[in-house]
């Protein structure tokens, strides 16, 4: 039986719109920039590269735009791994036609933009690229999906290892401690209840909702910090339009998609029948019509019936 108390859902109401969180696309790009709330990215790149990261600095450079038709929109991170080593994070949020096309851009500029002009080669840093898909791409049955440069042998099936020299040692490290790390988040496809520090990360991904129990890293610290009561009247107009400018964006999208889809159906739909007046026209040829008969019936040019 449901409350029926107005003080009680006054209460509940006042709770509830308390603990409404902001979008993790718009954090990340405003809030989360600040050194203060590092711990929320921490928790967050942790928890996808399943190894502790520490947060060196956000890099600025053309990629870190905050305007929402820029085509670089995303963020760059520079962070120590597990093992000391430096890496270079890049967060992608923008929903996009050419999805894939625009992963490989970003991973190139990061890349580039993260090593000096006349440093050897082996000062490029690894780069994880993490995108947060909020719409489909492609076909799979997973929400999580990670992928890695591997070279493997046609014939005996062993992974190449590359032989380096650092400090007058020979070192050897597989492609794949080299070439970039791409993870696919698809929160869509996220139907389940979330038992793992993944699946709260990506519940809230999908819902903006977040367990008040949680121990999960970066979600504990994400329940103070990004409350979208917590954020002045002026930043939450501005949030507001971002969410607008994402509805506008999506609808645009499904728009050309569908009209792509239609588009197509007609094509194909013109080209059947093309071909079957063709055919048509070849069977006529075959049962000894007259050309000038069968183009009168077909409407089909001389020139082309006497090709059939």
């Amino acid at each position: 039986m449901k409350n029926s108390d107005p003080k009680a859902m006054a209460e509940n109401e006042r709770k509830e719109l308390q603990d409404r969180y902001i979008r993790f696309d718009w954090a990340i790009k405003r809030l989360l920039r600040q050194k203060a709330n590092f711990d929320v990215l921490n928790g967050f790149l942790t928890v996808m590269l399943r190894e502790e990261v520490s947060i060196l600095e956000i890099l600025e450079s053309e990629s870190n735009q905050e305007s929402a038709d820029d085509k670089f929109n995303r963020v760059d991170i520079k962070a120590l791994n597990s093992k000391g080593e430096v890496i270079i994070v890049e967060i992608q949020n923008t929903r996009e036609v050419h999805y894939l096309e625009r992963i490989l851009y970003g991973v190139a500029k990061a890349i580039t933009e993260h090593i000096s002009l006349g440093e050897g080669y082996q000062k490029v840093k690894k780069v994880y690229s993490i995108s947060i898909l909020y719409f489909d791409l492609g076909v799979g049955t997973d929400y999580f999906y990670h992928g890695q440069n591997h070279f493997t042998g046609v014939h005996t099936g062993d992974r190449l290892r590359i032989n380096m020299r650092d400090r007058d040692a020979v070192i050897t490290r597989l492609p794949a401690e080299i070439f970039p790390e791409y993870i696919l988040i698809r929160v869509n496809e996220f139907d389940k209840v979330a038992s793992t520090p993944l699946d709260e990360w990506i519940k809230y991904l999908k819902d903006g909702t977040i367990r008040p129990d949680t121990t999960t890293p970066g979600l504990r610290e994400a329940r103070e910090k990004l409350k979208y009561y917590s954020m002045s009247s002026q930043e939450r107009h501005a949030y507001d339009e971002h969410l607008n400018v994402i509805m506008i964006q999506n609808d645009v999208l499904d728009t050309a998609k569908w009209e792509g889809r239609i588009e197509g159906l007609a094509e194909g739909e013109a080209k059947g029948k093309a071909e079957a007046l063709h055919q048509t026209a070849a069977n006529m040829k075959c049962m000894g019509m007259e050309i000038t008969d069968i183009a009168k019936c077909t409407g089909l040019p001389v020139e082309e019936i006497e090709k059939l």
